[in-house]
């Protein structure tokens, strides 16, 4: 009888192979991320969580949804919020949201395609009043896949650019304290994306440092259709990588997924739909070590170098 070796990431234990699979302990909780919903104004190529207009699996996080998590977060020396989705402000609820954070006293970050559901009226008005009254502990990340309208597009579908564009001028017109998101799939060096993004940020007069690794975040891909290697205990030393600079290792995410009665815990941004990451209601159950047993732990978070806050 042959003996063949079970698949690739089906023991959260061990590999394929037969060696320990590596995990990250949460070291401090630094970013406590809210998926406010998997609704999107656009579907993208490859959407990270397939994100859509019609994929409500995450449906939308609303105060009392949050205000637990905000509570306990405190008490955890949190120092960052981060709102995510889906696009956030698909979500009417989402100003209020990022208030409650900022009152609550931390950090915020939201990411954002700075498309129409941001330049509605109503939304620009609340947005500018939470700039008035917190100033530069509200941070928007603005996904901008490439500098150039061609790339950008490929991934995020025709006449999508010029709207981002525009949002993005409008936060930096107004003084918003900023950032941008872009790929790494596209066949050119870091230094070469980051002048092309430079460029084009002084021509529309963005403010945003394209040299400042925390103001331009350039993401490695994630496919899922390769062969990405498991990640073992003894890869630490061979890659030179530390366990504690994984996501992991400082974020988890709040999601409430579509029939579920409470929001729970989810050990990382990428992974809101895979139960074994599923860590349970409130954030000390959550603060538990997390088995590298996906896929994207490879590709994005230890090879890549990736993660969703700064």
């Amino acid at each position: 009888m042959l003996d063949i070796p079970p698949p690739k990431f089906s023991d959260p234990d061990v590999t394929a192979k037969g060696e320990a699979r590596a995990s990250v302990t949460l070291k401090k909780l630094e970013t406590l991320w809210f998926n406010t919903g998997t609704l999107c104004n656009i579907t993208c190529e490859n959407c990270y969580i397939l994100s859509s207009p019609t994929n409500d699996r995450l449906v939308y996080l609303d105060e009392d949804d949050i205000a637990p998590f905000l509570a306990e977060a405190k008490t955890m020396g949190t120092r960052e919020i981060g709102f995510t989705g889906g696009e956030p402000y698909m979500n009417p609820a989402m100003n209020r949201l990022t208030e409650m954070a900022l009152e609550s006293g931390f950090e915020v970050l939201v990411l954002t395609n700075a498309m129409r559901p941001m330049r509605r009226p109503k939304v620009e008005a609340g947005l500018l009043d939470l700039r008035a009254r917190f100033g530069d502990r509200l941070t928007m990340r603005v996904s901008l896949d490439h500098y150039s309208q061609e790339l950008h597009e490929k991934e995020r579908g025709a006449e999508t650019y010029e709207p981002t564009m525009e949002g993005l001028a409008w936060l930096s017109g107004n003084g918003f304290k900023l950032a941008a998101a872009g790929r790494t799939c596209w066949g050119e060096d870091e230094s070469e994306a980051r002048a092309g993004y430079a460029r084009l940020f002084k021509e529309r007069s963005i403010k945003i440092d394209a040299n400042d690794p925390t103001q331009l975040v350039l993401f490695p891909e994630m496919d899922e259709a390769g062969d990405p290697p498991e990640i073992t205990t003894a890869c630490w030393d061979i890659l030179g990588k530390d366990p504690a600079d994984i996501m992991c290792a400082s974020s988890r995410m709040v999601v409430k997924r579509k029939g579920e009665a409470r929001a729970s815990v989810a050990a990382c941004t990428l992974l809101p739909y895979d139960k074994q990451f599923d860590l349970g209601t409130d954030l000390e159950a959550a603060s538990c070590a997390v088995k590298l047993n996906h896929p994207h732990c490879a590709v994005f978070c230890v090879l890549g170098g990736g993660s969703c806050s700064v």
